[in-house]
């Protein structure tokens, strides 16, 4: 690979990857990537170690004993002269970028898109191949982040996405490297828990971002749906249903911040009190195993419905972007609420007549989980090939770029 033969150890860097962040979906890309990579690696007859280079992290988290936090990428410091960052990468054979699932975008400012190709043109610069894992790519609508974007991918070793949509985003963009996989958190584990068998568990994943209508609560997001309002009635309407049990859950916490879903589940619970809160969860496998004991699941959060998902347990997605659409598109799963079209009438009748219909929901579940292993396993079959031959191809590129 990218070692030289008396070389056994390969030393690969995991961009925008964080273990055991407050978000539990960016705990789940970087857990489920690494088990895929650790598969490749072993198919290839070597070792690895894993250098952590994500944001948010947690210093006293217990990682895995392959990984390593390495300096967080922060463009400030590199201004500043501290160039951690830049010796992190350099000391890699190959980067990973998976920009957090679905950052790799202008949606979110152009700021963040600043960090997110910034740390990829120092990958680029210093002569490391650059892979961008399977995540969601786009859309870019300044016209200057659309071509800095092109440019990166075209230089890039690979580019992988996760969702039918962001493939032809990057076919219409003229990307001939990119191929399509799935999310990489479909990989982390479960410990399956025993159903309730007395009562049917109903369990509502709270978006904190959904509630406060995004981070400063202008609806930055477009969306029709009155989250807050249908959160109300759901636990209402569930309550009504005899032998049903709510349970409430949050997948990001920890930031104090509109988008943290903990604040708005404890309030929940003291209005409702007969609902029942999950515990905090320290990784995504944690709050997985939960899910995994649960009869229905509605969440607001996309690695929650991947959660549940995996977990081959019928969920209803609350999507606010098209990473949903085009990842349960991809899965054929058309059980979900579109929130920039349905409203919250609109919404409600769809997830109890899910709830309803649930054993169906499960076949399509099933099914779904049969593309998603499929596709997991085609994504090792491509490590296998980046992580066993020199690259030849990606280090030309990066010269010639």
């Amino acid at each position: 690979m990218v070692m030289e033969e008396h070389r056994k150890a390969l030393r690969i860097g995991l961009l925008w990857h964080t273990f055991s962040h407050g978000n539990l979906g960016v705990d789940a890309l970087a857990c489920g990537h690494a088990i895929l990579l650790r598969r490749a690696v072993q198919r290839v007859g070597v070792t690895a170690h894993y250098t952590s280079l994500g944001a948010g992290q947690n210093r006293l988290a217990e990682l895995p004993g392959d990984v390593t936090n390495g300096p967080e990428p922060q463009l400030k410091q590199l201004l500043k002269g501290n160039f951690g960052f830049l010796t992190a990468i350099r000391n890699c054979d190959v980067v990973f970028d998976i920009g957090e699932g679905d950052s790799f975008t202008d949606i979110y400012g152009v700021r963040r898109f600043a960090r997110l190709v910034g740390t990829k043109l120092a990958v680029l610069a210093l002569g490391k191949p650059l892979i961008i894992a399977p995540q969601t790519i786009g859309p870019f609508n300044l016209p200057v982040c659309r071509r800095v974007a092109i440019a990166v991918m075209r230089r890039a070793g690979g580019v992988f996405t996760r969702d039918e949509l962001s493939t032809a985003f990057l076919n219409e963009c003229g990307i001939a490297n990119a191929e399509e996989f799935i999310d990489v958190a479909f990989a982390v584990p479960v410990i399956k828990q025993a159903k309730a068998g007395d009562r049917q568990r109903v369990c509502l994943n709270i978006s904190g971002l959904l509630y406060n209508q995004s981070y400063t609560g202008k609806n930055e997001l477009g969306m029709r749906l009155d989250y807050a309002s249908l959160t109300h009635a759901l636990i209402e309407e569930m309550g009504k249903r005899p032998g049903v049990e709510v349970h409430l859950l949050a997948h990001v916490s920890g930031s104090g911040g509109d988008d943290d879903d903990t604040a708005i589940m404890l309030e929940l619970k003291r209005r409702y009190p007969s609902a029942v809160t999950a515990p905090m969860f320290k990784t995504a496998g944690q709050a997985k195993s939960y899910m995994s004991g649960m009869d229905f699941v509605v969440a607001g959060r996309m690695h929650a419905c991947i959660g549940a998902f995996s977990a081959g347990v019928p969920v209803v997605p609350i999507a606010y972007s098209r990473k949903f659409n085009g990842l349960f598109s991809t899965l054929k799963y058309a059980h979900y609420v579109d929130g920039k079209v349905d409203n919250a009438e609109a919404a409600l009748g769809k997830i109890m007549a899910a709830f309803d219909a649930r054993d169906s929901l499960a076949v399509d579940v099933d099914r779904g989980l049969t593309i998603a292993n499929t596709r997991l396993e085609r994504y090792v079959d491509r490590l296998v090939h980046i992580l066993k031959y020199p690259l030849s191809e990606a280090r030309r590129k990066v010269r010639s770029g």
